[in-house]
């Protein structure tokens, strides 16, 4: 049998070959690496005083900077609803920041009636997928979570897993379902020894060497040939306009 570069012509005629190209390694390995520690912003769920979300994203949290990373968590009391006020709100504004700031980030979750939280949706819907020219989350990595008062389910996560590819993220292939968790921490807040704190371990170690390999690249993996396309047909616009 005849291989496929046997039996199809490399000709593509629907494609602009100035803009195609194949897979340039010198971006996809570049010589210079970034030295700093990787930024990772964490977001969670809910706003109750003794909120399973933010407890495990504070081990999350304290697992990551044992591990080099530089950690920020956001906390989502008095964040206005999406719509509800301008973006210059100081919540707003801060969360918008912090999303720029970050070079990953880690959403958890509590499922409520079978999903995620408003709490955590409203986050995620005030970060908008690009600010002029820059795009807060476009080619950063993603690690999503979720706890819940009953046996193990996975909703939360798989719908953060569908936000994740909306904002154009890179979702790590792992996350972590903690089962009835009110059982899983002590008086003071930690989280006890079990499969689902080992689960965490997981995730955040595979979130960090998400991290340290994409970052570098990030703009490079989620550059489109259609993008470029449109950009250079606008650009040719500009110029034909300037030349009327």
């Amino acid at each position: 049998m005849k291989k496929d570069s046997e039996l199809l012509s490399p000709d593509v005629p629907n494609v602009d070959e100035q803009l195609f190209a194949a897979p340039d390694l010198s971006r996809l390995f570049p010589s210079e690496h970034a030295k700093h520690a990787p930024r990772i912003l964490l977001l969670y769920g809910s706003i109750r005083e003794r909120s399973y979300s933010r407890l495990v994203t504070e081990e999350a949290a304290r697992l990551l900077q044992k591990m080099g990373a530089e950690t920020r968590i956001f906390d989502p009391r008095g964040l206005p609803q999406p719509d509800g006020a301008t973006e210059d709100h100081p919540k707003v504004k801060e969360l918008r920041d912090l999303a720029q700031w970050a070079e990953g980030m880690v959403w958890t979750s509590p499922e409520r009636h079978g999903a995620m939280t408003s709490i955590l949706k409203a986050q995620i819907d005030w970060i908008p997928l690009s600010v002029g020219a820059v795009r807060p989350t476009q080619g950063k990595t993603l690690a999503v979570m979720q706890v819940s008062g009953g046996s193990q389910s996975f909703n939360a996560v798989n719908q953060m897993r569908v936000l994740g590819r909306w904002m154009r993220m890179l979702t790590i292939p792992n996350q972590s379902s903690v089962a009835k968790a009110y059982l899983e921490f002590d008086e003071a807040g930690r989280m006890k020894p079990s499969s689902y704190y080992e689960r965490i371990v997981d995730v955040m170690e595979e979130l960090m060497k998400f991290t340290l390999l994409t970052r570098d690249c990030a703009g490079y993996l989620v550059d489109r040939y259609s993008e470029r396309r449109e950009s250079a047909e606008q650009l040719s616009a500009r110029v034909n306009q300037r030349s009327i």
